[in-house]
C-alpha cells in the first residue's frame, strides 16, 4: 500500500498515511485516460455556433446576369458560397456535443488518474486545511510551506468558503471537493493537494 506524509499547514511532518491499493496503486490505463478527458471537453462545449447557408442569407433572389453572350461562367445567385457575402457551405449549426460513457469507465479513469499523481510524488496530504481570514495571502503561504509549486488542484471533502475565496485570485490554483472532482482537472495540475478527509472519502466512493 502507498504510504506518504501527513503535512500540517506549515510544512511540518505530523504523521503518515496509508492509501488503498485499489484506488492509488493501479497501474495507470493511459487509453481509459484519454477517453474520459476528451468526453468531459466534449461535455464543456456549449455548441452555440451558427452560420447561414445560401437558404438563409438575404436576397440573391435575382439572378446576377443573363445566362449566355457576356464571356463569364453563368451564375444563379450572389448568395451562394463563392461570392463575398454569400452562404456558408456546410454552414455549422446548434448542436449538442455531448455524449456518456459507462461508470466503469470513468471509475477506472479516476482511479487512474489518482494513482498518476501518487506514482509522479504529485500529491501532498495534509491533516487539515483550514483559512479562517479568507485571504489569498494566508492560502499563498500554507501552498508555499508544503511546496506545491505553481499549478495546483486543492481537494476537500466538501465546499469550504475559506478556501474557495482564498485560492480564487490565485493563478493556476483551483480549488474543488470530493463530490465535483473529475479526472481532468486532476491530470490538467500539477500538484494534488487533498485534505486527509477528503482522502478517506475517496477511499469511500471508489473501494
Amino acid at each position: 500500500m502507498p504510504k506518504l506524509d501527513l503535512l500540517n499547514m506549515s510544512g511540518e511532518v505530523v504523521g503518515d498515511i496509508q492509501l488503498n491499493d485499489s484506488v492509488f496503486g493501479i497501474e495507470v490505463n493511459e487509453k481509459v485516460l484519454h477517453e474520459v478527458v476528451k468526453n468531459y471537453l466534449a461535455n464543456q462545449r456549449q455548441g452555440t455556433h451558427s452560420a447561414k447557408t445560401r437558404a438563409e442569407v438575404r436576397g440573391g433572389g435575382r439572378k446576377p446576369f443573363k445566362q449566355k453572350g457576356t464571356g463569364r461562367a453563368r451564375q444563379g445567385t450572389i448568395s451562394a458560397p463563392h461570392y463575398v457575402g454569400g452562404g456558408i457551405a456546410f454552414a455549422p449549426k446548434p448542436r449538442d456535443y455531448s455524449y456518456t460513457l459507462p461508470k466503469k469507465v470513468k471509475r477506472l479513469a479516476m482511479k487512474s488518474a489518482l494513482s498518476s499523481k501518487v506514482q509522479n510524488n504529485e500529491m501532498i496530504i495534509l491533516d487539515d486545511l483550514k483559512v479562517e481570514d479568507a485571504k489569498t495571502k494566508s492560502m499563498v503561504a500554507v501552498l508555499s510551506n508544503v511546496k506545491a509549486g505553481r499549478k495546483v488542484l486543492i481537494l476537500t471533502d466538501e465546499k469550504k468558503d475559506d478556501v474557495v475565496r482564498s485560492s480564487n485570485n490565485i493563478a493556476k490554483v483551483k480549488s474543488t471537493f470530493v463530490g465535483q472532482l473529475n479526472v481532468y482537472d486532476i491530470l490538467n495540475h500539477g500538484t494534488l493537494v487533498a485534505t486527509k478527509s477528503a482522502i478517506e472519502k475517496i477511499e469511500e466512493v471508489y473501494i
